[in-house]
């Protein structure tokens, strides 16, 4: 079973830090009435929570002014499945404990495959607000104890969305799947359309 390591652990330096000094009480509040599904569900504008205090903060203070979208990932999940990657930093804001698991996109090796042995979990404690890197390797977040669990997902607006898929893409642009969206599939996860990069285990946090 693969090692959890705090997310305050400086072995997730590489990946990301922690963010302080934003006031997340409107934010949690709009956050109450999000599902918490069997599975994953991934909504990645959602017009209740770009209307806090909070989703303006984070637009004038973390992203400098750029538009940004504020959406959220819910459900139960243990298992690795893929990894996704952006252009641009990533934050989150764990409104339950959560796991991340996390590789760098430097270990993508010349023919786009990643060896999983490299990915690495952290645990994150309900009301971190915490950052991924642009070069950070990222997926849905996994439960604690088979527990369900709610994040919020920022990032610059227009991120995730559908785009028509070229068939004659070479290279990383194989990789590609939505707008700012580039993913390696493990081949347990069978998810259509996707390039499946991930050898070795398709990690679990299950115990």
């Amino acid at each position: 079973m693969i090692t959890i390591k705090k997310i305050t652990d400086p072995a997730y330096n590489r990946y990301g830090k922690v963010v302080e000094g934003y006031d997340l009480a409107e934010l949690t509040k709009a956050m109450e009435a999000t599902p918490v599904p069997e599975d994953v569900v991934y909504v990645g504008s959602v017009a209740e929570l770009e209307a806090t205090d909070a989703a303006k903060e984070f637009a004038a203070r973390f992203y400098g002014g750029m538009p940004i979208q504020l959406g959220y990932c819910n459900g139960h999940n243990s298992l690795l499945n893929a990894l996704e990657y952006h252009r641009d930093s990533e934050v989150n804001v764990a409104m339950t404990d959560l796991i991340v698991l996390v590789g760098a996109v430097q270990d993508i090796k010349a023919d786009y495959t990643y060896d999983t042995s490299l990915v690495e979990a952290f645990l994150v404690p309900a009301g971190t607000v915490f950052q991924m890197y642009e070069t950070t390797l990222h997926y849905a977040p996994c439960g604690v104890n088979g527990n369900g669990f709610k994040n919020v997902v920022i990032l610059p607006r227009g991120t995730n969305a559908e785009c028509v898929p070229d068939p004659n893409a070479v290279g990383e642009d194989k990789l590609r799947t939505h707008v700012n969206k580039w993913l390696i599939a493990h081949p347990d996860a069978k998810i259509a359309g996707a390039v499946n990069g991930l050898i070795g285990e398709n990690i679990s946090v299950a115990e």
